[in-house]
C-alpha cells in the first residue's frame, strides 16, 4: 500500500517503494486495469466473502480495545457496569516500568481490536489501522497485542485515517502473520484514489498489491459475511433514515502507478475519469452478538450515517437488541447543526442501546447531548480503553 504526500497526510517511512516498480506499473488503459486485477485474482489471494446464511454466530465474551484514536485521556477511571467492564491504560507502559516517553500515543484516526471467546475458541479481529504505522505499532506493543494471533483484518472504508498505518504494520510483521490472513473490504471503491473535497488535497490510495504481497487473502463483500467465525460484517449500508452524511472526499476510478480501482467494478456513474463525490457505498460496519446481552456494533466512521449503520447491523444479524455502539459517528459540528445532531441522538435513544462509546469523529456536540439524553449510558473512548462485554 502506498500513500502520496499531501497537506493532511504524513509520509509513512515504511511505505516508500522503488521508482522502477512504479514505472513498470504506470498505465491508464482499461486493458491494463483488467490485466492487473486478473493477475491479482489469479494469484489465489482474492475472493468474494461468503455471505452469511442462517443465524449469526454468538460469542460468550467480547473485548474491544481502542488501539488508535483521536483522544488520549490518561486519567479516566475504570468502570464496572451491568454487562460491561471498562479498563483504562493511564500509564501506557509495560509491566515493570518503561522509559518516560514510552507511552501510548493518540492521533487522528481509528483502530480497534476485537477479541472474542466462544466456548474454548478465541478469535481476534483488527478493525482499521489508524493514521500512521508508528502510532499503531507503538500502541499495539504497549497494549500487549500480538499480531501473530490476529485471525482477520477489516478495513471499514478507504480513508487514510483508517488505512494509513496498514503498510507499515504489514512490513513490520512480514512473515509473522497467519498464512492467508483474511482482509475484508466492502467493495472495489476502497481502492479508489481520493482527494479532500474543496481543497483538492491528495488523500492517499490504498495499495492492493501490498496487501496481497504480504500474504493476506483479500475478501470482497457482496453482503453480510462472517468474519473469523465470530463477527458479522454488515455488507452495504443502506441509506434508510433521515441522515444525510457528510461527503468530505472525492474519488476517482482508474489505475495510475499501479494504484487505484477498476472502473469496471464500480458504479458506471463514477467512471468519469475525473473526481466525483464519494458516496461511501463501500463502507462496512462490524458486529458481534454477545450471549444474553445483544448486539455490539463497531461503526468505525459512519459516513453512511450512524443510525443507518446500526440498522444495517440489525438487519444483517437479525438481532434487534442493541447492547452497544462503538466508534466514529461522523457528527462533527459545524458543519452539522445542533438540530441534526440532536435528532440523531434521539433516534439512537429510541433504539434503547445499553451503551454508546463515541470515538474518533463522533464530535463533542454529540457527546454532550447524548450524555444528557442517556445518562449513565455514554462512555468516553480513549486510546488504551478496553471494553469487556459479557464478562463474569
Amino acid at each position: 500500500m502506498a500513500q502520496r504526500s499531501c497537506d493532511v497526510c504524513s509520509v509513512d517511512p515504511f511505505n516508500r517503494r522503488g521508482a522502477n516498480r512504479r514505472q513498470v506499473l504506470r498505465a491508464t488503459g482499461l486493458g491494463f486495469v483488467g490485466s492487473l486485477v486478473a493477475t491479482l485474482a489469479g494469484a489465489g489471494r482474492s475472493a468474494r466473502a461468503a455471505t452469511l446464511s442462517g443465524p449469526p454466530p454468538e460469542v460468550d465474551r467480547l473485548t474491544i480495545t481502542i488501539v488508535s484514536d483521536n483522544y488520549l485521556f490518561p486519567f479516566l477511571p475504570p468502570l464496572n457496569l451491568e454487562g460491561l467492564k471498562v479498563a483504562r491504560s493511564p500509564s501506557g507502559g509495560s509491566p515493570g516500568g518503561t522509559a518516560p516517553r514510552d507511552r501510548l500515543t493518540g492521533e487522528w484516526g481509528l483502530s480497534m481490536l476485537a477479541s472474542s471467546i466462544k466456548g474454548d475458541q478465541a478469535r481476534s479481529v483488527l478493525v482499521d489501522f489508524g493514521y500512521t504505522s508508528e502510532v499503531l505499532l507503538n500502541n499495539m506493543r504497549l497494549l500487549g497485542i500480538k499480531p501473530a494471533e490476529i485471525n482477520a483484518m477489516v478495513l471499514s472504508h478507504g480513508h487514510y485515517d483508517h488505512f494509513g498505518g496498514l503498510t507499515g504494520f504489514l512490513a513490520a510483521n512480514r512473515g509473522s502473520l497467519k498464512p492467508d490472513l483474511p482482509f475484508f473490504v466492502g467493495g472495489e471503491d476502497c481502492f479508489c484514489t481520493r482527494q479532500i473535497a474543496g481543497s483538492g488535497a491528495d488523500f492517499g490510495t490504498l495499495d492492493r498489491r501490498a496487501v496481497l504481497d504480504a500474504g493476506l487473502k483479500l475478501m470482497v463483500e457482496d453482503g453480510p459475511a462472517v468474519v473469523a467465525d465470530h463477527a458479522v460484517s454488515s455488507g452495504k449500508i443502506a441509506l434508510r433514515s433521515f441522515e444525510t452524511p457528510l461527503r468530505p472526499t472525492q474519488e476517482k476510478t482508474g489505475i495510475i502507478d499501479g494504484l487505484g480501482c477498476d472502473p469496471a467494478m464500480v458504479s458506471p456513474a463514477k467512471s468519469t475519469g475525473t473526481f466525483v463525490p464519494d458516496d461511501f457505498d463501500h463502507e462496512i460496519a462490524t458486529s458481534y452478538v454477545v450471549k444474553d446481552r445483544g448486539l455490539v456494533v463497531l461503526t468505525s466512521c459512519s459516513h453512511r450515517g450512524v443510525v443507518n449503520s446500526v440498522r444495517q447491523a440489525q438487519e444483517a444479524t437479525g438481532v434487534q437488541k442493541l447492547h452497544a455502539v462503538i466508534g466514529g459517528f461522523h457528527l462533527v459540528a459545524p458543519p452539522l447543526n445542533e438540530d441534526y445532531v440532536r435528532r440523531t441522538v434521539l433516534e439512537l435513544k429510541s433504539m434503547a442501546p445499553d451503551y454508546l462509546v463515541p470515538a474518533h469523529c463522533a464530535g463533542d456536540l454529540f457527546y454532550d447531548i447524548a450524555r444528557l439524553e442517556m445518562p449513565g449510558k455514554v462512555i468516553r473512548s480513549a486510546v488504551g480503553t478496553r471494553l469487556s462485554f459479557g464478562a463474569a
